[in-house]
């Protein structure tokens, strides 16, 4: 159960208004405090000055609990600045419902003096450690939720790793680059070259007179 193992864990008690209450004042509008004891804690609301039957307060106290008891004190007071203040109502408050699904937001009923009907104090409690309702778990989806717009175990996934042999297998490294023919290449054959260059012959149109006309044919250059 969720209300087992409460000690020491928190418990926030707002004291949000009154209504309907008993009017101890015969002339002036009442001013109506709120009083809320748990163990030996004991905490009070400001004064609400000219609260009159139906007083807002909007205050919050935090508690820290204690195991087997699973109650609230609570009492309304009228306050007076002569005389002592005027009792008004109290009642108890379970905390059954808080501890078990970690909210309630309740009007509790309050007891005159007398046993009659005192009036209704409205109180929200928040316990962190509660179970919330079934409908909110129902409709809220768990971590493990998966998404139908998920992708595919697998999908995405990184390649498997292969772990590297050193040296490569065969005993020669792969080459990056194919070649042909070996490298380096063969070196081009020499060109023959003769010393002195071949003379080319006359051309006959000419004859052996160079130029056309010298009186000294086939001397070049002529003497002079």
């Amino acid at each position: 159960m969720a209300s087992q193992g409460i000690h020491g864990n928190l418990l926030e008690v707002t004291v949000v208004s009154c209504s309907r209450l008993k009017d101890t004042e015969w002339i002036s509008r009442q001013d109506p405090y709120v009083c809320i004891e748990y163990g030996s804690s004991k905490s009070t609301t400001r004064t609400c000055t000219d609260g009159g039957k139906n007083p807002t307060f909007q205050e919050k106290f935090v508690f820290t609990l204690i195991e087997g008891l699973r109650d609230l004190n609570v009492s309304v007071w009228n306050s007076n600045t002569v005389t002592y203040d005027d009792f008004i109502g109290s009642g108890k408050i379970p905390l059954a419902k808080a501890l078990s699904q970690g909210f309630d937001d309740s009007s509790w009923p309050l007891q005159s003096k007398t046993g009659r009907h005192g009036g209704d104090v409205r109180i929200i409690m928040h316990y962190t450690n509660g179970n919330k309702p079934a409908k909110d778990a129902a409709q809220k989806p768990s971590k493990g939720f998966a998404s139908p717009y998920a992708p595919p175990a697998g999908m995405y996934s990184a390649p498997p790793l292969v772990a590297a042999s050193y040296p490569p297998p065969g005993g020669a490294y792969p080459q990056p680059y194919p070649t042909y023919g070996g490298y380096p290449p063969a070196p081009y054959p020499p060109h023959p070259v003769t010393y002195p260059p071949a003379q080319y012959p006359p051309n006959p149109a000419y004859g052996s007179h160079y130029p056309p006309g010298s009186p000294f044919p086939g001397m070049y250059p002529p003497p002079y």
